[in-house]
């Protein structure tokens, strides 16, 4: 048992730091439309992903899920989810707003209990209301001091917030619908790319390593995927769950310490409010499983 938590903390450590550190390559490619990196992302995703699926053995699940038009139109519309966060995200990074895309992510943990609450009938305790007032105070105060809601780091949580929750009804392994999600938009990105490379604008083919960087695209989407499946097999989830903010804080560190991006005051109300959120989340979460693990012995003794 020792040796499973740690191989899952390995796989959880690889899979939030790769997400987290993931800016640094969207920056390697300045000169490449957001919108061809994502339609690239999309079709080496596919390529790549056939051979996870091969090796995994996870035919028969895309098969059933091409073959049901229940679960075929569920994940047209969870495509369509994570395709909007994938764009607004490559978008993002190429505009100097990675801190936005930590904050959308810090935000996300939240914007989870806040669903569970309106779609699967979950109940939001006191605590956990206060976690979620904390980060509606920080982002409307964000709000009134930029004069705009922080669009960017909203549509990263809640588009990523529904696709988890589509995703979690559905049931499905990870790599063979995130397979037939890539598999769908497959059509509209080859369009797109056809569309970039008609006048000669397409970057792909024009220098080497530009044409690796586009390719690396579906490693990139897959490998931390794959490891977060690893992890989440063998850790609980309320583990995998402070993992998680290992991801939005090496890349706030990114916006700050490497990319230049200014911490306003505003910035700093904000994301204070946002961790103090979490916290209280967080606590909460353990809370619950103490509580539930001291049942479950009492109940066994």
């Amino acid at each position: 048992m020792p040796d499973t938590a740690r191989t899952g903390s390995i796989y959880a450590t690889a899979a939030f730091m790769f997400w987290g550190l993931t800016p640094i390559y969207y920056k390697l490619l300045p000169h490449v439309p957001p919108a061809e990196i994502l339609a690239h992302r999309v079709v080496w995703s596919v390529v790549f992903g056939a051979l996870f699926v091969a090796l995994s053995r996870s035919w028969p699940a895309v098969r059933a899920s091409l073959g049901e038009w229940r679960i075929l139109r569920a994940l047209a519309l969870t495509a369509a989810l994570v395709s909007t966060n994938w764009l607004v995200y490559i978008w993002a990074i190429a505009n100097d707003q990675v801190m936005s895309t930590s904050l959308g992510y810090y935000i996300n943990p939240l914007v989870n209990v806040l669903l569970g609450m309106l779609f699967l009938g979950e109940k939001l305790n006191r605590a956990r209301a206060v976690a979620v007032a904390l980060a509606v105070v920080g982002t409307t105060s964000l709000a009134i001091d930029v004069g705009s809601l922080p669009w960017v780091s909203l549509t990263l949580a809640f588009s990523f917030g529904f696709y988890g929750l589509i995703r979690k009804r559905l049931g499905l392994p990870g790599i063979a619908a995130l397979f037939v999600e890539t598999l769908l938009v497959a059509p509209l990105a080859l369009v797109a790319l056809a569309w970039f490379h008609r006048d000669g604008q397409g970057a792909f083919g024009t220098d080497l390593s530009t044409s690796l960087l586009l390719v690396l695209a579906g490693p990139v989407t897959l490998l931390p995927l794959l490891w977060f499946a690893e992890a989440a097999r063998r850790l609980p989830l309320v583990t995998i769950g402070f993992f998680q903010y290992l991801g939005p804080t090496l890349t706030f560190l990114l916006a700050t310490l490497v990319y230049g991006e200014v911490f306003t005051l505003a910035w700093a109300i904000t994301f204070i409010l946002i961790w103090s959120a979490l916290a209280v989340f967080s606590l909460d979460s353990l809370r619950t499983r103490a509580r539930l693990k001291r049942a479950a012995r009492e109940a066994g003794a």
